[in-house]
């Protein structure tokens, strides 16, 4: 392997930041979404007929949090991934 190889196969610091930054807010939307998704289904098997408009709600609340706390993980200034406090 020549060294412009080697060079364009290693990932800076910073790519690698953004890519475990990417992949935990498509992981944390997923997850959002998939809970408001079934808590939507359980809304609307309870409490309004079977009707659809609680599934697509719970859909949005959970895709619209997502999103939300993935603007705030990537505006975060630290050199850390996700920062938890106790």
């Amino acid at each position: 392997m020549s060294s412009t190889t080697v060079a364009q196969t290693r990932k800076s610091a910073s790519e690698n930041l953004l890519n475990d930054k990417w992949d935990v807010v498509i992981s944390n939307t997923l997850v959002k979404t998939g809970l408001g998704f079934g808590a939507g289904v359980l809304a609307s098997v309870l409490f309004f007929k079977r009707r659809t408009f609680p599934v697509w709600l719970g859909i949005g609340f959970g895709a619209g949090r997502g999103v939300a706390e993935g603007d705030v993980i990537f505006r975060q200034s630290d050199a850390g991934v996700r920062s938890v406090r106790a």
